[in-house]
């Protein structure tokens, strides 16, 4: 470990996550200091692709961006339960969906500069449809669009989420698109 803490201090906590100060040495041997934000559950993405090559993004405004946002399903999932099941919990709640055949894709450190955010990303696939059940602080529009035009939305800017981008370019890699 070439950092040294020496000494933590939280300065801001909340329900999902926790921000703490830190007195360090840095890996030059110089006095410094480092925020870091823990994140307090795990980051969950799925990607949900039916028989016809068809996807489901989620538009909602997001806050610290002040801007609209087109976005695989997503959402955080509880550090004490299997990924797995807030995976189809997060995909039913947003678009409701539920898929037969799921598949881990690829597992991210968001942005690891200055969070602990761990991400893991699903491919569900063998679909079947009911109602949404969106949380009361979201506000979503579900849209289901070819899988191919989501991609290009990742490439010409139109989606700027990091999950959803490395989701989907995930996705494209694996399914040869």
């Amino acid at each position: 470990m070439p950092w040294k803490t020496h000494a933590t201090e939280t300065r801001y906590e909340n329900p999902w996550i926790k921000v703490t100060h830190r007195e360090v040495t840095t890996p030059g041997g110089s006095p410094g200091i480092y925020g870091v934000v823990h994140f307090k559950n795990i980051a969950i993405g799925i990607v949900p692709v039916d028989a016809e090559g068809n996807t489901w993004l989620v538009g909602q405004f997001r806050y610290p961006q002040q801007k609209y946002s087109w976005e695989i399903p997503e959402g955080g999932g509880p550090k004490g339960i299997d990924p797995l099941e807030s995976a189809q919990r997060e995909l039913r709640e947003e678009t409701g969906i539920t898929a037969a055949r799921w598949t881990e894709l690829i597992r991210s450190d968001v942005s690891n500069s200055v969070t602990d955010e761990e991400a893991i990303i699903y491919l569900a696939e063998e679909l079947s449809f009911g109602e949404a059940e969106p949380e009361d602080t979201e506000d979503l529009e579900v849209k289901k669009l070819p899988l191919t035009e989501a991609i290009t939305m990742v490439l010409d800017g139109r989606i700027t989420d990091s999950i959803s981008q490395i989701a989907l370019l995930t996705v494209a890699r694996r399914l040869g698109i």
